[in-house]
């Protein structure tokens, strides 16, 4: 999602900076820096997601440890 996003904010960046248009030319740079936060956001719910699997699996792990 984010990647798309900024991709979409170059674009306008772009088409403003060809018109002349400041207002397109700002817009498409803050849509940027939208899909930069978004991909920074989905990055980190993956690292969480990564260390919540690990974290279970240590449980486990624990669990089997316990018994002997």
């Amino acid at each position: 999602m984010g990647s798309a996003e900024e991709a979409k904010g170059k674009l306008k960046e772009a088409a403003g900076s060809v018109t002349g248009s400041d207002d397109l030319r700002k817009e498409g740079h803050a849509q940027q820096r939208k899909g930069q936060q978004e991909q920074k956001a989905a990055e980190a719910r993956a690292t969480a997601d990564e260390h919540e699997r690990q974290a279970e699996s240590a449980e486990h792990a624990e669990r089997n440890h316990q018994g002997t």
